[in-house]
């Protein structure tokens, strides 16, 4: 799309989302969570992806208005007066799918919005029904950056984030979410290690918080969260100690 006419479809969806924003009741400003004193971030995807999503739609847009075209032309050529008596719904037939799509691809982009705070992550997108998700740091199991080769020309990634229900192990290192799984995931991200880095800390921060120890997890893992306190060479010597009482103690019973 040349700059002119890129400039004039950006001038005319600023008037359609506005009037969006205000028939839909659209939140134009990112979730707010109720945390008082955390670190609060809020991310939108990059822009390489709206021109990701874009990629898809002109290349769409290709097949979809040619075999249109062809089917017009096919009529107007043997009879030119019900070509022209067609030509104004076929116009109509073209264009105004193209420009939802077109408006449809932006609202998409701009109603996309990731909080990150110091207990959760929220992930909101939607226009007619907006939807929100809330994972809690604490429940998280996996954090996994993909890319497609596609996504790696337009510079973005996808951050995923996998709850209870873990991943199913896959060919080449790579694991999908098991049918128990929930799946959060960040879309168009231009510093996706950076923000998969803070979840992982995040993740860290609020079991280390808790009670119970850590053990040990793989590497790139994330910590495992004990069952309990862990017991001491010291918590074992007393137990023996009050198992040999209860020895001697069952052996001088009258009638034991």
């Amino acid at each position: 799309m040349s700059r002119p006419v890129e400039e004039a479809a950006a001038w005319i969806y600023r008037g359609v989302w506005a009037s969006i924003v205000s028939l839909f009741r659209v939140p134009p400003h990112p979730p707010t969570l109720p945390v008082e004193g955390e670190d609060v971030r809020s991310l939108r995807p990059a822009p390489g992806f709206l021109r990701y999503l874009k990629f898809f739609f002109w290349l769409l847009l290709v097949p979809g208005d040619v075999i249109p075209i062809a089917v017009w032309a096919a009529i107007a050529i043997p009879f030119p007066a019900l070509g022209l008596a067609l030509a104004v719904p076929f116009l109509i037939l073209l264009v105004a799918p193209d420009v939802i799509a077109y408006i449809a691809i932006h609202l998409r982009y701009d109603t996309t919005w990731y909080v990150l705070t110091d207990r959760s992550l929220r992930i909101r997108r939607g226009i007619w029904v907006i939807h929100e998700t809330t994972i809690s740091f604490e429940n998280i199991q996996n954090v996994e950056v993909q890319q497609g080769p596609l996504q790696r020309y337009f510079g973005i990634s996808d951050v995923i984030v996998q709850t209870a229900g873990g991943g199913v192990q896959q060919a080449q290192g790579r694991s999908s979410p098991s049918p128990g799984a929930h799946v959060g995931m960040l879309q168009g991200l231009d510093d996706a290690a950076t923000v998969r880095d803070q979840i992982l800390d995040r993740v860290q921060r609020t079991r280390s918080a808790g009670l119970g120890d850590e053990r040990a997890s793989p590497p790139g893992g994330l910590p495992h969260r004990g069952t309990g306190p862990a017991i001491s060479d010291a918590h074992l010597a007393v137990l023996r100690e009050i198992g040999e009482a209860a020895r001697r103690l069952a052996g001088h019973a009258p009638g034991l």
